[in-house]
């Protein structure tokens, strides 16, 4: 009993011990991160390493002229003020305003040369920045192509936008602006520093003893505001997504009234970005509040300290002046880099999120099998493959399959017992957890990826179109096809009708969302640009079920016409249209259970008679 009561009286402490130590590890980690991306940050401007030289040459020079302003400002101040007391003292003496204009025309220069400076900096970093944003989303762009579809059914389409555009934009923005603010802010804080020293050390001293109290304050800010600053972007993508999926899916939406449960779920994530953004925004504003009390405190200090040594006949009162404008222009950079370091952290949020996109793991596509038209023969085997999109979910169980050159495949079965994923491991959007797939009795896991899906053709249940004309959508099967190509194609699919009586014909504006062509149409387009495309092997999952019963003939007839030599494999619901199937596979919960020919099948009594019953009786209600 006394064991058990120390046991338990002891594990407070060592859970709380534990909780610490997870806290220092993700700091930790934290810090690592945040460091290897400035790093990676830094390494995207290693091409401009030349002109970021030039950069930080002008940013010196435009630098140097305004930090000695306020000195030779001082020489004047100092010039009218023993003027007027040489005037005091004796009226032929007077102010010497020959001196004054001189060191007024000095000033000018000084300053127009500063801005000419400061004006070509930002013209040379404008352009670096915008290369590096370029560059980025180029990289971006090509990374889509290179990774595994499975990337895209776990993310969402919204999240990936806003690395795109919300994370680029904010990295853009901070190299533009923020980063030449930085040089110049360093190399003022630098000059006027060295300035004060030459006029009063001691002064000097005293102003510097406030800056570790700043340094402190500040380190406990950002610590406190970087974690708000990476959920902050975050939720941005979330809200993003959220926007996206609601904007494509009104149809649904209405009608369903879905609008308040809509509002609903975008009100928490929306909640979320608010609470993560006021809380990372508060932080951050707190810092210039810190800037501005310790210069005033260090202003207070100088004065009551100047104005002491003045009587004391140890500095001069330009000198005073000078050294005021130098506590301002040594705090104000200050204040800029309390502000930068708050950007800098969004932008480092924001540059993890992109990297991490960047460093996805890609398709291996190295020593693939380039697959060339005279080695190709079409004959398919599955051999014990076995698969699930979760590992610990496994949904097509052993299968085996041996598809001969020019056989017309069709797959039936229930929903959800692995027909389209049959398809996806064909086409290598997955890869078999275990088992084979063989191309002619190559593995198509080492057939190059482009020469191996330029023998398929895809015809799917959910269509897609471009923005774009008739004539390019067509054209995307095959680009390098002439208009009378795709005018046959057109035919074949029997679409050429219908895209005569659009407003410009083949030219007609079209984007996933055209109104006006029917989903059917939509459907007819891309069965001709798979026609187009000449295929090999073709797919077709669900192809005629969003047309009527007359086109579904008609399109019959052409897919009879299309598939003559050519391997292909049908996913069909309607099973009246794979009755001139060689083989038909009816499949549930991932295995074939029956297999042969629509009258074999129908003999057999089995699964496959009750789904054609079924089917048979829902025509005889509906007559």
């Amino acid at each position: 009993m006394s064991d058990k009561k120390v046991r338990k009286k002891s594990s407070g402490p060592n859970k709380n011990m534990r909780a610490k130590n997870s806290n220092k590890d993700k700091n930790k980690i934290d810090k690592k991160m945040f460091n290897r991306n400035i790093k990676r940050i830094l390494s995207m401007m290693g091409p401009d390493k030349y002109k970021l030289i030039v950069v930080f040459i002008f940013a010196i020079l435009s630098t140097l002229f305004l930090i000695v302003g306020p000195k030779i400002m001082g020489n004047a101040t100092t010039e009218i003020f023993n003027g007027i007391i040489a005037k005091i003292r004796n009226p032929q003496e007077g102010i010497n305003f020959a001196k004054i204009f001189k060191i007024v025309y000095i000033l000018a220069i000084m300053y127009a040369l500063s801005s000419v400076f400061t004006y070509l900096q930002a013209y040379i970093m404008s352009g670096i920045s915008q290369r590096i944003s370029y560059n980025l989303r180029k990289e971006i762009s090509e990374k889509f192509n290179k990774l595994p579809i499975s990337y895209f059914d776990k993310n969402q389409r919204g999240d990936i936008i806003s690395r795109v555009t919300n994370d680029v934009d904010t990295l853009s923005q901070t190299l533009n602006q923020s980063l030449m603010q930085a040089i110049t802010s360093v190399i003022t804080v630098i000059g006027v520093l060295i300035m004060m020293i030459s006029i009063n050390l001691v002064m000097s001293l005293v102003a510097l003893t406030l800056l570790p109290l700043t340094m402190i304050l500040l380190g406990f800010v950002i610590k406190k505001s970087q974690k708000y600053f990476n959920r902050q972007q975050d939720y941005l993508g979330k809200i993003n997504s959220k926007i996206e999926e609601s904007f494509s899916g009104q149809n649904v939406i209405r009608a369903n009234n879905g609008e308040k449960y809509e509002i609903s779920e975008f009100e928490k994530i929306n909640n979320k970005l608010y609470n993560t953004g006021w809380k990372s925004q508060f932080f951050s504003s707190i810092m210039m509040p810190i800037m501005m009390f310790v210069g005033n405190l260090g202003y207070v200090v100088v004065a009551i300290l100047g104005g002491y040594l003045t009587m004391q006949g140890k500095i001069a009162v330009g000198d005073i002046q000078a050294f005021v404008q130098y506590m301002r222009s040594f705090t104000q950079p200050l204040n800029q880099l309390a502000q930068m370091l708050n950007l800098l952290q969004s932008t480092v949020a924001a540059s993890e999120r992109i990297f991490s996109f960047l460093d996805e793991e890609e398709i291996d596509v190295a020593d693939k099998k380039v697959l060339a038209e005279e080695e190709f023969d079409g004959h398919l085997e599955f051999k014990h493959v076995n698969f699930g999109y979760d590992k610990d979910k496994i949904i097509i169980n052993d299968f085996n399959l041996d598809v001969k050159t020019g056989q017309k495949i069709a797959i039936v079965g229930p929903t959800g017992a692995g027909k389209t994923t049959l398809v996806k491991l064909l086409m290598r959007f997955y890869k078999p957890n275990s088992g084979k797939i063989l191309l002619d009795g190559l593995d198509i896991d080492n057939i190059d990826y482009e020469s191996y899906r330029n023998i398929f053709a895809m015809v799917l249940q959910d269509t897609w179109l471009f923005t774009g004309t008739i004539m390019e959508n067509l054209r995307y099967g095959k680009l390098d096809a002439s208009d009378e190509e795709v005018f046959k194609a057109a035919r074949l699919a029997y679409a050429d009708r219908f895209i005569m009586t659009q407003p410009n014909g083949y030219n007609t504006e079209l984007n996933q969302d055209s109104r006006n062509i029917s989903q059917g149409q939509k459907q007819l387009l891309t069965i001709a640009r798979a026609i187009l495309s000449d295929p090999k092997i073709l797919i077709l999952d669900e192809a005629t079920s969003s047309v009527d019963t007359r086109t579904e003939e008609l399109i019959q007839k052409a897919m009879d016409n299309l598939i003559k030599d050519r391997t292909s494999f049908i996913i069909a619901h309607r099973l009246s249209t794979i009755k001139n199937a060689d083989t038909i596979l009816v499949m549930d919960n991932g295995d074939i259970i029956e297999q042969g020919s629509h009258e074999e099948l129908l003999n057999k009594d089995g699964f496959y008679k009750k789904l054609y019953d079924s089917q048979y009786e829902e025509i005889e209600e509906v007559n």
